[in-house]
């Protein structure tokens, strides 16, 4: 097949495609990621530079991977369970959330000599960048979200009632939908008063670990594993407007506003890909094979390339996955 090198083609054959004669995610390289061991977290990307982050949790790295070359240009050592990561771009710095000693360290995003380190006391995990304002919020502890200027001040902590996981910004509006899989439900939280507003319940699903919003539709889609299914919500009212199953295990969901697709990424082996029809309902077109343990990843529209992060199994090294979109 042109353009599949042998990736590809067992990527392409071990993908179950529902009904369709090509896959809507074309595995187009595989990066290695020699060296690193254990468990691979959350990833961020540099689009000037065409840099892609992975916070290697289990090496206590995060590994900078040149997207152009396909390689490994640099790895950032002395961490301690890097689980968020974020680049900053008006700023060139590279912001890095440790779940083992819960800070937050940033590097210069060029040169990466440490800057700083923000102290939150326990599991910094997930990072959001607020493109408006400039501001950084970042889950971490028992339940809290501290509020960060483009200057790494510290300006507000939201209280919440259980550890955030995943959580999601409007671009048009004040509001911010935080996962806390711990007390089966979804916070939702003003950001420029510092207040929740909302919580809304899961119900049976538990586990709520990614999310993703369609702002437009005012849609948003929160992924549990117990059981393994994407619950719809309406972003108004928390009302569930549907719900289907998905891969097990999963880590990270995203929206492809422009072809109007779901992508889950699961640690059962695979990512699931779905249609939207129209707001209140969705189709799977494909279950495109991965490797067991691959629960993380990255769906970064202005390059139309989802990554997937391959933990080191045996004698196979680790991995980024780098999957084309196609229409």
């Amino acid at each position: 097949m042109p353009g599949l090198n042998g990736f590809g083609v067992a990527a392409l054959l071990a993908g179950v495609v529902l009904g369709q004669l090509s896959t809507p995610l074309r595995l187009e390289k595989t990066i290695s990621l020699a060296g690193v061991k254990g468990r691979i977290d959350h990833l961020a990307f540099d689009a000037d530079g065409e840099r892609l982050f992975v916070a290697a949790l289990g090496n206590n790295t995060v590994e900078v991977v040149d997207i152009r070359s396909g390689k490994v240009t640099r790895s950032i050592g002395g961490l301690a369970e890097p689980q968020g990561v974020i680049y900053q771009p008006e700023k060139k710095r590279l912001w890095v959330a440790n779940g083992n000693d819960g800070t937050v360290r940033i590097f210069d995003g060029q040169t990466f000599q440490p800057l700083r380190i923000l102290k939150l006391g326990d599991d910094a995990d997930n990072i959001r960048r607020d493109a408006a304002t400039e501001r950084i919020f970042v889950g971490y502890g028992s339940g809290g979200i501290a509020v960060f200027d483009s200057d790494a001040n510290k300006i507000a902590d939201i209280k919440l009632d259980a550890h955030p996981e995943s959580f999601q910004l409007e671009k048009n509006g004040p509001r911010m939908f935080v996962n806390l899989p711990h007390s089966h439900k979804v916070a939702v939280i003003d950001r420029t008063k510092y207040a929740v507003l909302a919580s809304w319940t899961t119900d049976d699903a538990q586990s709520n670990f990614p999310m993703a919003l369609d702002e437009a539709e005012g849609r948003l889609f929160v992924v549990c594993r117990s059981p393994a299914e994407v619950l719809v919500l309406d972003a108004g009212s928390g009302r569930l407007v549907t719900k289907f199953s998905t891969v097990g295990d999963s880590d990270d969901v995203f929206y492809d506003r422009e072809r109007k697709r779901i992508y889950v990424s699961g640690g059962e082996g695979a990512v699931a890909v779905y249609q939207q029809q129209d707001r209140d309902h969705y189709s799977k077109i494909a279950q495109v094979g991965t490797v067991k343990g691959a629960r993380t990843s990255l769906f970064v529209p202005e390059v139309n390339r989802l990554f997937v992060a391959v933990r080191q199994e045996g004698g196979d090294a680790a991995a980024i996955r780098v999957f084309e979109t196609n229409e």
